[in-house]
């Protein structure tokens, strides 16, 4: 969220806050001033030339990206290659300076190849992520099938899998059969800077840029004054690695931003020196590659040659700009390469500064294994991350499915959430008083629209002091909690991980005397600044700081808060307002970790820490709601994500959806965006069709900056109330299918919003599509989200198959672009014949007061008059499904005139009031009769109607139990 003037203004920092709020306040979008380029970066690709004379210019600072493709330095000793029954590994030298790595080589279970690459012998640790992985992957054996002094072949199983490793230069090839799937460094830019010590020396004690313009412009005069640096280790180490490599290390000369680097006002130490790491993935006849959230930019991926990469660094951005590979809130470092063949994935698991080139080549240009095939088209990747070490999951799918499921056992699939949660939230920063809460609470009755939370933002603290009320303005929590769970209604707060600095506060006593602060580089508490004023950070990556943190959230330490109440983390990526890019400073420490390190799972920790807390409160029983904006791989364990400050403008509506495409790729399934934009005020048609986008995306929130005008759904007159109200209420009838969906991504990892690719992996006319996706596989959306459309034109997919409006009832035919005419009150929805989709039709409050309500099954038939669907039923909140299996699952298929509901666990236990109130079976026959058989044998008529126009057939009041055996016959 943004600044606000009457919020900031502390006697004690007013210059900066003047600052900070001009230039957020006063900036019609983000400031791209204020973060850095590539070109800034000076690991990434430091720009920076020296000029000795009026006509003489020298580029003195060439770093990961300033590498060119070429023969690569590195080379494999297959002479140290070493096989145990869980990995393979071998010695790579760099034959410019000698310097060792150690390659370790791994076959994971489920067709993945593990890689990594660090120091042979480091100064000291690299950083490796820990906590990201849920175990460690189970490995199979691997073999040597053969060896000569060119390269070594590896089994990797099944269906003739190899992995080739050649020597000179050193690449990696994983080819099945005559394919090559995937080469890791066939163009040359594995890089790999090394822990050093550097020298004493004067030029060194002098400011960093000075010293190392005037190096520079030694160098270019005289070869023998250039400026060197020692090699990783300390002379003693580095003398046993020279004699065991039989090699001498060569030392490299220093470069700007080696040991210090400058940004804007903000000074980053650099105790380690350079440590920054780098590698290329080449995919072979692949023109699409997805994933790396979290931009706001096109589904598919862009070529980055000849501008910016894509950034990986968790960053508050202000009202964010659209299409442009700026770094955001999130970072989840796994990429997705699709074509018609055959779809892999590539997890880079590194929390630092990364970032992403991708380019296009032609397949064969540096793929020597490829055959003739020139023509075919390739896509390159290349990572680059500031520190810690390579260490990469290559995930080989070979379907989209395979790789959702082979991430999913790396990291973990979609927290389950309440069903609660998967209803309407109302939010604003900030709902002023208890009394505002209860009026608008009162609001949503009055006119008959539904919702399940209402959120209170920073201002509900005392101070914005966490864990806290604002005595004034909510005085009775507890007395306003009641009110809410009495219409079986829920809150949300926001605890952010800024504390503020102030003895009289008790949060903040309690971590300094437990000594959990971020560090600065000198060893004291780092202070920063944020909403509080003066902040303190807590160091989350600290176990014992996540426990305690967990334990404020019981309802003893939490005065004021119950069991209706639910939390959301903001401001933690971390937001710091006087750092640099508006973060964390670099060389801050996470005990002996530095903060450039792990920056960017710092988030993570976060909503880790705040989702044990909501389950330790009930004992353990309660599935937590929590809302996070900073995430990183694995984040999808612990709740929903957000996509951050988007504005009320029709370009962040549509971007909307492949962000959360994107996120759905890798594994954050509850993803969603501020309804109506947070930033601006949207007229009545943008907000009315942000709505009716947002009621069929995972996350259903609207929100708005506390500068907007009120934007409740009833403010816009009573028309839009109404196309509100309707958009709403699809939502809710929709929510046994969003809840079935939310089941079996945490049972599979499947996305829950997935493109149509996904679904129809061979159909090119799905990879580029953006403004339209699958909700499961089964319901097809296609918002409309063009000012003033009069129509649009949606893909239908699947040759052979039929799709049915929702609305209308009416079959289409599939792999066509259908125009549809649209009004104001049209949400294109299309179900897929050979479905069957579960609804409850009867209106509510709130998704609570729907658990026992009657369900309608929906029969899309295919053009072979079948169908198939699920019903999942549990008691919507707690554990109990997973813990005492108390679930009903059952399969719902419809074949030969004939519609079964039959058990998929039988080993469960659960009981439903719930039963089914209606058919309705589209593209059905005319049946003369309908009877209905229960599992104890009785049989008995069932009343219909039929549609011939539409062929629509409607069951009303089989009156069976939502989970029992029972079989419906038409004849």
């Amino acid at each position: 969220m943004a600044p606000s003037i009457d919020r900031l203004l502390y006697s004690s920092m007013v210059p900066v806050l003047v600052w900070l709020l001009c230039l957020c306040l006063g900036a019609e979008a983000v400031d791209r001033s204020n973060f850095k380029t590539c070109d800034q970066s000076s690991f990434c690709n430091c720009v920076f030339f020296v000029c000795v004379c009026v006509c003489v210019c020298v580029c003195v600072c060439r770093r990961q990206r300033e590498l060119n493709p070429g023969q690569s330095p590195y080379r494999a000793l297959l002479d140290t290659l070493e096989l145990s029954d869980s990995r393979i590994t071998l010695q790579l030298i760099n034959d410019n300076n000698k310097v060792r790595l150690l390659l370790e080589l791994y076959r994971l279970h489920g067709n993945m190849t593990r890689v990594k690459i660090n120091e042979l012998k480091p100064l000291r640790p690299r950083y490796e992520v820990p906590d990201v992985l849920i175990a460690d992957p189970p490995t199979e054996p691997m073999a040597v099938v053969s060896q000569d002094e060119n390269g070594v072949v590896l089994s990797l199983g099944a269906d003739e899998q190899r992995l080739i490793v050649s020597a000179r230069p050193f690449r990696l090839d994983i080819v099945e059969g005559p394919q090559v799937l995937l080469s890791l460094n066939s163009r040359g830019l594995l890089a790999f800077e090394q822990l050093r010590l550097r020298k004493d020396t004067i030029s060194h004690k002098i400011t960093s840029t000075v010293g190392s313009m005037w190096d520079s412009i030694k160098s270019v005069f005289s070869s023998k004054h250039a400026h060197n640096t020692e090699e990783a280790g300390s002379p003693e180490n580095t003398e046993k690695a020279d004699n065991k490599a039989g090699q001498e290390v060569k030392e490299e000369d220093d470069k700007p931003g080696m040991w210090e680097e400058t940004f804007k006002s903000h000074s980053d130490s650099k105790p380690s020196g350079p440590t920054s790491i780098s590698l290329d993935f080449s995919f072979p006849g692949v023109e699409h590659v997805y994933g790396i959230p979290e931009h706001a930019d096109t589904f598919k991926l862009k070529n980055t040659d000849g501008g910016d990469p894509y950034r990986l660094y968790n960053l508050d951005v202000f009202q964010y700009e659209l299409h442009n590979p700026m770094a955001l809130y999130g970072a989840v470092p796994v990429l997705v390469s699709h074509n018609a063949q055959r779809t892999m994935g590539i997890f880079w698991l590194n929390a630092a500064e990364t970032w992403v080139d991708i380019s296009s080549n032609t397949a064969g240009q540096n793929l020597e294994f490829v055959q003739g095939s020139s023509d075919h088209p390739q896509t390159d990747v290349r990572w680059i991350s500031e520190s810690g070490i390579i260490d990469v999951f290559v995930m080989l799918g070979p379907r989209p499915n395979d790789v959702f499921t082979q991430y999913a056992s790396l990291t973990g699939t979609q927290a389950f959430p309440p069903l609660s949660a998967l209803g309407y939230h109302q939010c604003r920063w900030n709902y002023n008083d208890q009394e505002d809460v209860k009026a608008v609470d009162q609001g949503f009755d009055d006119h008959d629209i539904p919702y399940d939370f209402i959120w209170l933002d920073i201002e509900h603290a005392n101070g914005k002091r966490y864990f806290t009320w604002d005595p004034q303005n909510f005085p009775q929590p507890k007395e306003m909690l009641q009110g809410l769970m009495d219409k079986k209604r829920k809150m949300v707060t926001i605890v952010d991980p800024h504390i503020r600095v102030d003895s009289g506060y008790k949060i903040h006593n309690e971590i300094c005397s437990k000594n959990l602060y971020v560090k600065n580089k000198d060893g004291a508490d780092f202070e920063g600044w944020c909403w509080p004023g003066n902040s303190g950070y807590p160091d989350f990556t600290n176990p014992e700081m996540r426990a305690w943190w967990a334990s404020k959230f019981s309802y003893d330490q939490y005065e004021g808060s119950m069991e209706n109440l639910y939390t959301w983390n903001d401001m933690n990526e971390p937001s710091v307002f006087n750092g640099p890019e508006v973060t964390m400073h670099k060389d801050a420490l996470h005990g002996s970790w530095e903060h450039r390190d792990l920056h960017n799972i710092y988030g993570f920790y976060v909503q880790m820490a705040t989702a044990e807390g909501l389950v330790q409160r009930s004992g353990g029983m309660e599935r937590p709601f929590v809302l996070t904006r900073a995430f990183f791989a694995g984040s999808q364990r612990y709740g929903a994500v957000w996509t951050g400050d988007n504005a009320a403008e029709w370009g962040h509506l549509k971007v909307s959806i492949p962000m959360c495409l994107s996120l759905g790729l890798v594994g954050i399934s509850f993803c969603g965006a501020d309804v109506g934009g947070f930033f601006k005020h949207p007229g009545s048609e943008l907000l009315v069709r942000w709505y009716q986008a947002g009621a069929y995306q995972p996350f259903f929130r609207g929100h708005a900056h506390m500068d907007t005008p009120r934007r409740e759904p009833w403010l816009f007159g009573p028309d839009n109330t109404a196309l509100i109200r309707e958009a709403i209420r699809q939502r809710y009838t929709l929510l046994p299918y969003w809840y079935q969906q939310f089941y079996n991504s945490h049972r599979t990892g499947q996305p829950v919003m997935r493109a149509l690719w996904v679904e129809y992996p061979e159909d090119q006319a799905t990879f580029a599509i953006e403004d339209e996706y699958l909700i499961g596989k089964d319901l097809l959306v296609h918002p409309v989200t063009d000012e003033g459309a009069k129509g649009i034109t949606a893909y239908l997919p699947g040759k052979g198959e039929v799709w049915y409006d929702v609305n209308t009832l009416q079959k289409h035919k599939g792999a066509q672009n259908l125009y549809i005419p649209v009004t104001m009150s049209s949400i294109p929805v299309f179900q897929r014949g050979g479905s069957i989709i579960s609804r409850k039709d009867r209106m509510r409050r709130s998704s609570t007061c729907m658990e026992n309500d009657p369900y309608t099954l929906y029969v899309a038939l295919s053009p072979q008059g079948t169908a198939e669907g699920e019903l999942y039923v549990d008691d919507f909140h707690t554990f109990s499904y997973d813990k005492e299996k108390q679930f009903i699952y059952r399969r719902l298929h419809f074949s030969d005139n004939t519609l079964i509901s039959s058990n998929l666990a039988p080993d469960s236990k659960f009981t439903t009031a719930a039963w089914i109130e209606k058919v309705v079976i589209l593209g059905a026959p005319h049946p003369a009769s309908v009877s209905m058989m229960t599992a104890d044998g009785k049989e008995s008529a069932v009343e219909f109607e039929f549609d011939s126009a539409m062929s629509v057939l409607t069951l009303r009041k089989p009156g069976v139990n939502a989970g029992a055996d029972w079989t419906i016959l038409l004849q």
